[in-house]
């Protein structure tokens, strides 16, 4: 299995050239992981589990202060130097944690006030998700999702030469995503985007909203 793994990494990411977009992909969703892990854990008090840092006055430093340092840090060293792997690759997985340190506390920035455990703090998860995505697309490119848009069309029944029935369809897709976006419906704006019908079940299903407690 390690064998099918590592052909199928050198064929598909590192033949044609895609080992930073994985490795900061990679990076972004692990280091999203522990660190929203780490706040549970510290929220439930875990005895074994470091706790918030904090400076002697008591100021908690968020963790997105050090994603920002990270990402100003890495991205100016990325940008202004040309170093060579395996170099290049660790300045790609430091970057990549930056990112997923930030964007774990985007509502924050977001709202400019700690909303980390309240509702609006839903918004880090979605920017996380959305991010996640836009990574994913960018790994896999271009060529990919125009074969991806041939094979819907050919399902669809529209043969490869009578594209240009498809230009009107996209349109009505990118409508709609405005419909989920204006929705609050981010990730089904996002999709539909690329895939019209997600687009349009965004659209036309009814919002269901979260239940109030009435404690």
């Amino acid at each position: 299995m390690w064998d099918d793994i590592s052909r199928a990494y050198d064929h598909h990411i590192q033949v044609p050239g895609k080992e930073t977009h994985f490795v900061i992909l990679l990076a972004f969703v692990c280091s999203f992981g522990f660190i929203r892990t780490s706040a549970h854990m510290i929220r439930a008090q875990v005895s074994w589990w470091p706790g918030n840092v904090e400076t002697k006055g008591g100021t908690h430093v968020h963790h997105l202060v050090w994603g920002i340092l990270l990402l100003i840090s890495m991205g100016y060293v990325g940008i202004s130097t040309d170093i060579g792997s395996p170099w290049f690759e660790l300045v790609a997985i430091a970057f990549g944690i930056g990112m997923g340190l930030t964007m774990d506390e985007f509502a924050l920035w977001l709202n400019l006030k700690d909303v980390y455990w309240q509702q609006q703090g839903r918004q880090s998860i979605d920017a996380v998700v959305v991010t996640t995505t836009l990574l994913v697309i960018a790994l896999l490119g271009l060529q990919f999702w125009i074969d991806v848009y041939d094979a819907a069309l050919v399902l669809a029944g529209v043969q490869r030469g009578n594209t240009w029935i498809a230009i009107p369809i996209q349109l009505f897709g990118i409508a709609l995503a405005v419909v989920c976006f204006r929705r609050g419906r981010k990730l089904a704006g996002l999709f539909g985007l690329f895939v019209p019908l997600v687009a349009l079940i965004g659209a036309v299903f009814p919002h269901r909203e979260p239940a109030r407690s009435t404690a």
